[in-house]
């Protein structure tokens, strides 16, 4: 069923909403003169009517047996908030993409960005000037963080709605604040033509705290699970079939009206479904068959704290059929050598084994013991392709988790951020950047919000401290609701071209160009990798061949130069990149240019050497 008001041509438009609670549904619609327009019901408790003369832009609301108005709940467009009437949108755009092909799975180079934090101006506008620096570096495609319209208090003109977006209310609409739905098809139609695809993060586990009215309207969220973000959201209980839909048009709407290449799903173990075909499944189904409409390919990339790859294999083996899913076991493992931390799940990780096992395995956890989770966890997943594992040193909720939200570059130095530049890049997974990562940016970026509601503001400060307490940390988390804390997360985008922020940045367009260009590193099979490590010297290191072209890594992820004698004996490796290099402000390279076989090479602290053979 077709959700929403759909604007139809001519003046006309038709209202279609789930509300098996109502006994009647109209639509308000308002303007001179404002209308009421009764709706006749239809199956399985959807409500439905076309309204002459009215065009886009006209604000509307629904009343449910005569007395209770309530926004649409599958709004296109909220223009004054999420308290306030929805708008008809106009669908019609002159798209300039008819031959874009979207870039395969394999080939992302995922950048992740917040949109009011990208730019001084915090719209989707505005990201447009900064693609070509974007595809300059080698990204070709940025995944936004929820857009969904969330709620917010714009107290002053100075002060804009500020969210992370996990908090939207209304799936279908744009959040006002950053622009209307035609200047984000603007944004989307500018990257295809820069050739960047763009993924949108989705939330389908749960609907944001404030200006939520779904219960109003029928049983969106269920009693049958204890989800942490309050009831969850109904996939599998009575009357689920709307909510489901309403949730797979919602995916369909942005992949098809929008142009979107892909989603990323957000916490997919927290969208609770028992039943036969869980709504994952269904979800990829859908998709697919969108996609063999359309012609090109679309990613469904899910998260998941589950460590399980179910949600990556095919049905026919008993999966879900997404593309792929976030590896987090690589960010944390990665992220405990680099700066010791072993607090809260930190102290599952801290090895050079745990690193060279994500590089092996994608798992490091693959059902065994975790220690802060006091119980088994994960799976194996070595029968899926590294690339289909999406791998990170940085991303906005382990940056967020660390105060006052500290980026890498605030906790560890130069040397280590090329170390662990190279780390993510050069492995055969999926890389994800944060924004700003690229030339270590320093600003922080922590959680941020702007309610309208006391009670609610005073909940997610003290949910903010017990999640710190998480991280047995006594220090305070910077204030949600306070605008400086929004204000102090925006990037310094000129930084990018001075001193070594721009060393830094050449350095991540150089580990890309590598990735794309050298033969073995296009091999991403978990048959063509063999890695290994010394723990007594804090080293990882990894073999990836294809045919007869060869790559050897070696990370040093120790304070102090070591001396090894490499795994892999060859007299005719070469010497393709080493961070200890002055071009990299490195402080002089001990790694000779030709690797000798059977000889000790040493490498400068903290620091990555890259070795090919071609014949």
């Amino acid at each position: 069923m077709r959700i929403g008001a759909h604007y139809l041509e001519d003046r006309c438009c038709e209202f279609t909403v789930w509300a098996p609670k109502a006994k009647t549904v109209a639509v308000q619609i308002l303007g001179s003169p404002e209308r009421l327009l009764p709706l006749e019901a239809q199956a399985d408790g959807y409500w439905q009517a076309t309204a002459a003369d009215v065009e886009p832009g006209t604000r509307y609301l629904y009343q449910l047996d005569g007395e209770t108005l309530r926004p649409d709940p599958a709004s296109q467009f909220q223009p004054q908030g999420v308290h306030q009437p929805s708008q008809v949108v106009d669908p019609n755009f002159d798209w300039s993409d008819q031959n874009w092909q979207n870039q395969p799975l394999v080939e992302l180079i995922l950048y992740e960005l917040h949109v009011g934090t990208f730019t001084p101006e915090g719209t989707f506008e505005a990201i447009i000037p900064r693609l070509p620096d974007l595809k300059a570096l080698g990204v070709n495609a940025i995944e936004l963080m929820p857009i969904a319209q969330f709620a917010g208090d714009r107290s002053t003109e100075h002060e804009a709605y500020r969210n992370w977006g996990y908090d939207g209310v209304f799936p279908f609409a744009v959040q006002n604040s950053y622009g209307q739905p035609q200047q984000l098809k603007h944004l989307i139609d500018a990257c295809h033509q820069q050739g960047i695809a763009v993924l949108l993060d989705v939330v389908y586990n749960h609907f944001g705290p404030e200006g939520n009215y779904f219960d109003d309207f029928g049983p969106y969220h269920t009693e049958k699970y204890r989800a942490i973000w309050g009831n969850a959201l109904n996939f599998d209980d009575a009357h689920s079939p709307a909510v489901r839909n309403f949730f797979l048009e919602n995916a369909l709407y942005w992949l098809r009206d929008f142009h979107f290449d892909g989603l990323r799903i957000d916490a997919a173990q927290a969208i609770y479904d028992l039943g036969a075909i869980h709504f994952l499944e269904e979800l990829a189904t859908k998709v697919s068959a969108l996609e063999q409409q359309i012609g090109r390919p679309l990613h469904l990339i899910a998260e998941s704290d589950l460590n399980d790859p179910r949600l990556i294999r095919p049905v026919e083996l008993g999966g879900y059929g997404l593309d792929a899913q976030w590896a987090d076991d690589f960010h944390h493992a990665l992220y405990a050598l680099l700066t010791g931390a072993d607090t809260a799940y930190y102290q599952d990780f801290g090895r050079c084994e745990h690193l060279a096992k994500a590089y092996q395995e994608s798992f490091v956890y693959d059902w065994k013991y975790a220690p802060h989770r006091h119980r088994l966890h994960g799976r194996s997943a070595v029968d899926r392709s590294p690339a289909q594992f999406v791998v990170c040193i940085q991303n906005h909720d382990q940056i967020a988790n660390q105060l006052p939200g500290n980026r890498l570059s605030k906790l560890v130095s130069f040397e280590a951020l090329k170390l662990a530049a190279g780390a993510v890049l050069l492995s055969p997974s999926i890389p994800l950047l944060f924004m700003g990562e690229e030339y270590g940016e320093e600003a922080p970026f922590t959680y941020f919000v702007s309610h309208s509601d006391p009670e609610l503001i005073e909940m997610v400060r003290e949910g903010r401290k017990k999640e710190f307490e998480y991280f047995h940390t006594e220090e305070k988390p910077l204030d949600p609701e306070a605008f400086e804390t929004f204000s102090i997360s925006k990037l310094n985008w000129e930084q990018r071209q001075q001193g070594n922020h721009q060393v830094l940045w050449s350095f991540y367009q150089r580990l890309i160009q590598l990735r794309q260009t050298l033969p073995a590193l296009l091999e991403r099979k978990k048959r063509t990798i063999e890695a290994f490590s010394d723990e007594d010297k804090q080293l990882v290191g990894w073999h990836r061949w294809h045919g007869a072209d060869r790559a050897l890594c070696l990370m040093n992820f120790n304070a102090n130069p070591i001396t090894v004698q490499p795994p892999i004996a060859d007299t005719s490796w070469q010497k393709v990149l080493d961070s200890a290099e002055p071009d990299w402000m490195g402080s002089g390279t001990l790694a000779p240019e030709q690797l000798p076989s059977g000889q000790d090479i040493t490498l400068q602290p903290h620091s990555l050497v890259l070795y090919s053979v071609s014949p």
